[in-house]
């Protein structure tokens, strides 16, 4: 009696004759990181028609809601680093400290030698303190 095998992400498994059931369904099963969604038809990627039914494609004429559709284009998702420090880690870097006004960002230091040069001339550190030993935690 021949035997079936099938290859899973564990191994191999052989099967009779009878399962050939299980053959077929194993064919079903995807393959590791790969993209689980499919669109056919309409929806598919080279479809003619994709664009008349996708959110963001042209604007048909012919259908009444599309006439006198004037809506402005959607801004920008995108979150300024500065925004994005306030959010995380509670800077605020868009007000002043002092009087509560409105800053100005004119420059940002990304070079490791400027940023350097300029802790060494304030007086800070420029360097991350070193990491502490680990202490024994008596219970």
């Amino acid at each position: 009696m021949p035997c079936t095998t099938l290859r899973a992400t564990f191994g191999r498994v052989n099967l009779p004759e009878a399962g050939l059931s299980l053959q077929r369904l194993a064919a079903l099963v995807p393959r590791p990181r790969l993209n689980l969604i499919r669109f056919h038809g309409v929806l598919a990627p080279n479809a003619k028609l994709r664009s008349e039914i996708t959110p963001g494609s042209k604007k048909n004429k012919n259908n009444p809601s599309d006439r006198n559709d004037n809506v402005p284009p959607m801004a920008s998702v995108r979150i300024s680093w500065a925004r994005l420090l306030k959010r995380v880690f509670n800077i605020d870097i868009e007000h002043c400290p002092h009087c509560g006004g409105a800053l100005k960002i004119i420059a940002a230091m990304l070079k490791k030698a400027a940023i350097t040069n300029i802790l060494d001339h304030l007086g800070l550190l420029s360097r991350a303190l070193p990491r502490a030993l680990a202490t024994r935690a008596s219970f």
